[in-house]
């Protein structure tokens, strides 16, 4: 690592590549509701009825999915481990903010 690579490091970061921890590119905030239906459509046998809704609360971002009767156990997953992984996908995407963000799956 040579004197040149320095320099190349110190471009980027005056340039804005790097995000707030310096640790990777600042990307633009996704559409939580598209992925969440996104990933629901691609569960369950009537994608059709998939329904997603963000109701904004005062301290949270809730986003209520809903499905067809028949397709409930496809998103819940055995012992609830698909609707587990669907929340944890949903919480790395999400973008930071002081209000939490939640995926309800609706009965």
């Amino acid at each position: 690592m040579g004197p040149e690579d320095d320099d190349d490091r110190d471009d980027r970061d005056e340039r804005g590549d790097r995000g707030p921890r310096g640790d990777r590119p600042q990307a633009v905030s996704p559409d939580v509701a598209e992925l969440i239906r996104y990933m629901a459509v691609n569960l369950v046998d009537k994608p059709d009825e998939v329904r997603v809704e963000l109701v904004e609360e005062r301290q949270a971002n809730v986003y209520e999915l809903e499905v067809a009767e028949a397709d409930l156990g496809k998103v819940i997953g055995r012992g609830g481990k698909t609707a587990r992984a669907l929340r944890t996908v949903v919480q790395a995407c999400a973008p930071r903010s002081r209000k939490r963000t939640l995926v309800e799956i609706l009965e």
